[in-house]
């Protein structure tokens, strides 16, 4: 593996640092969310955020695609929204000259940077599955034809957990797209008095642009290069086949578990664990990184049982036993 040239990082550290102040003069608190998304954007891959109403997950988001020189697009999704209204269609164009008649590709708002899918489990499956080679591939296929997304691209999502009515719950194809399940709690109560006096007078705060793309890709490729010991590669790999029932998986697992993690979502944890490493300015992963997002990257991809959802348990609380009973060194 090739060790990420110093000389060249610094400035792009230097520019990541830029990009999280930028971010705290629009979002008050919330800086393990913050810290999340910028991970998921370091690893090349796409948030789903999680929340109440009001917690700012639109804001965030909006105040992240501000602080970058990219497209940026934001599409509500609605029950009525279709396939077509997020990837594109066909035009019927004459040609005034010859009288001659062709379709020509009008893309959709998915032809950006950062797309932010608002409230994206208030669109029936049809429309969700549309996302899927998006997220996957980069790109979209219409007609027989294949086009590609620009570079980078990425998907940051929200829903709202409270409500149910008019809602249709992600699929398991869906959710294993991304990279990361964000979290927005409620503010402590410091931030929130501070949320009420910056939002409540006649100043909105400005969010300046402080990273292009070149900048993003760059340090994407330094994550590829950030170092992952054998052991903890191995761990990684012990933590998700430990989330799969079968006759050797622990009581826990058997009993709250239907359907464990697949191999995405151990590659996604090392992926994020380099991102999180680079992030903190390391160049090598730590089991305090892959301890940080072993729950943001595994917990979506956890079926619970009947059993888990009458016990009241989450995919958390199965990660956190996996973290606790699985041994570092085997």
């Amino acid at each position: 593996m090739n060790s990420p040239d110093t000389a060249s990082l610094d400035p792009l550290l230097a520019q990541l640092g830029e990009l999280r102040g930028a971010l705290a003069q629009a979002v008050v608190g919330q800086a393990e969310v913050v810290e999340q998304l910028l991970i998921g954007l370091l690893a090349g891959g796409h948030c789903l955020l999680e929340g109440a109403p009001g917690l700012g997950k639109t804001l965030l988001v909006r105040s992240l695609g501000q602080a970058l020189e990219l497209q940026f697009r934001r599409v509500q999704f609605t029950p009525d929204l279709m396939p077509s209204d997020i990837l594109g269609t066909e035009l019927l164009e004459e040609d005034h000259g010859t009288g001659h008649r062709r379709f020509r590709f009008q893309p959709g708002p998915i032809f950006t940077n950062l797309l932010l899918a608002d409230e994206l489990n208030r669109t029936p499956p049809k429309t969700q599955a549309a996302l899927l080679e998006a997220m996957q591939e980069r790109t979209v296929s219409y007609a027989g034809t294949t086009y590609a997304l620009p570079a980078p691209f990425f998907v940051l999502a929200t829903q709202n957990p409270v409500e149910q009515a008019g809602t249709y719950p992600l699929p398991e194809a869906q959710l294993d797209r991304f990279l990361l399940h964000v979290r927005v709690d409620y503010p402590s109560e410091a931030e929130e008095r501070d949320i009420l006096a910056q939002t409540t007078g006649n100043r909105s705060a400005q969010v300046p642009k402080v990273m292009d793309a070149a900048a993003v890709q760059a340090l994407q490729q330094h994550v590829r290069e950030v170092h992952v010991g054998e052991d903890l590669l191995a761990w990684i790999n012990r933590l998700v086949r430990a989330s799969r029932p079968g006759p050797e998986a622990l009581a826990e697992v058997r009993q709250w578990i239907k359907w464990g993690a697949g191999p995405r979502a151990g590659q996604s944890l090392v992926l994020a664990s380099k991102a999180r490493a680079l992030l903190h300015g390391r160049l090598a992963a730590t089991r305090e990184d892959v301890i940080a997002l072993a729950a943001p990257v595994m917990r979506h991809r956890l079926l619970l049982s009947f059993a888990a959802e009458a016990e009241q348990k989450t995919g958390e609380d199965v990660v956190a036993s996996l973290l606790h009973s699985v041994p570092f060194n085997a």
